[in-house]
C-alpha cells in the first residue's frame, strides 16, 4: 500500500509539475538523480541524468526562463507547449512505469499527459487573463513563481511523497472548478474583441440586404 501509494505520488506529482514547467522539472530529476540529491525518485528515471538530456534541457528552461516573463511572448510559447509538455510528461511516466506490463504502461502514460494537460491549461488560461494587465511585472512575477512551484513540487515527491500527493489531489479538485470559471472569462474577452472587428455583432443587426 505504501509502495503504490508513493508511486501515485510520483506519478501525479512530476506530471503536473511538467505541465507547470517541463524543462524545470527534467533538470531537477535528472540532476537530483545524477548526483544523488534526490534518493526518493524511480530509479528508471535515471536516463533523465544523462549529460545531453541535462544540457537540452537546461537550453530549454533558460530559453523558457526569459520567453515566459515578456507578455505575449508567453502566451506564444504556452500555445506551442501545449502539445510539448503533457507529451514530455507521459514520455517521463512510461519511463518510470517501464517495469510494468504495456497495459499499465499506457495507463501511467495516459494519466500523466493528463495530469499535465490539466495543469498546464490552467496555468496558460490564468496568464491569458493576467494580460489584462497591460504591464510586466505580473507576468514576471507569476512565471517566477511557477517555477519556484513546479522545483519545490518535484522535491516533495522525492522527500515528502504524502504531502505532494495531497496537494497535487488539491489542486485537481480546485482546477475542476476553476477551469469551467477561466473559460467563461476568456469567452467574454473573445467575444469583446470579435466585437471590435466587427461592429454589426456588437449591435446584434445585420448588413441591410438592397
Amino acid at each position: 500500500m505504501t509502495a503504490s501509494l508513493t508511486s501515485l505520488s510520483g506519478l501525479l506529482g512530476l506530471s503536473f509539475a511538467s505541465g507547470v514547467n517541463l524543462y524545470a522539472a527534467i533538470l531537477v530529476v535528472g540532476l537530483g538523480l545524477r548526483y544523488e540529491w534526490l534518493t526518493g525518485l524511480p530509479k528508471e528515471l535515471t536516463p533523465l541524468a544523462h549529460p545531453a538530456v541535462l544540457i537540452a534541457a537546461g537550453l530549454l528552461y533558460t530559453v523558457e526562463f526569459f520567453a515566459d516573463k515578456i507578455p505575449f511572448v508567453s502566451a506564444a510559447w504556452d500555445t506551442l507547449h501545449t502539445f510539448i509538455r503533457p507529451i514530455g510528461a507521459a514520455i517521463m511516466a512510461l519511463t518510470a512505469a517501464s517495469q510494468l506490463g504495456p497495459v499499465e504502461q499506457t495507463l501511467v502514460a495516459l494519466t500523466g499527459g493528463a495530469v499535465a494537460l490539466a495543469s498546464h491549461g490552467t496555468k496558460m488560461g490564468v496568464r491569458l487573463l493576467a494580460h489584462g494587465t497591460g504591464e510586466p511585472f505580473t507576468q514576471a512575477a507569476m512565471s517566477t513563481a511557477e517555477d519556484v512551484f513546479a522545483v519545490t513540487l518535484v522535491l516533495l515527491v522525492s522527500q515528502h511523497p504524502y504531502i505532494a500527493l495531497g496537494i497535487v489531489i488539491v489542486l485537481l479538485i480546485a482546477i475542476a472548478f476553476i477551469v469551467p470559471l477561466i473559460w467563461k472569462a476568456l469567452s467574454a474577452i473573445f467575444r469583446r474583441i470579435a466585437r471590435w472587428f466587427n461592429p454589426d455583432v456588437a449591435r446584434g443587426s445585420s448588413p441591410a440586404r438592397n
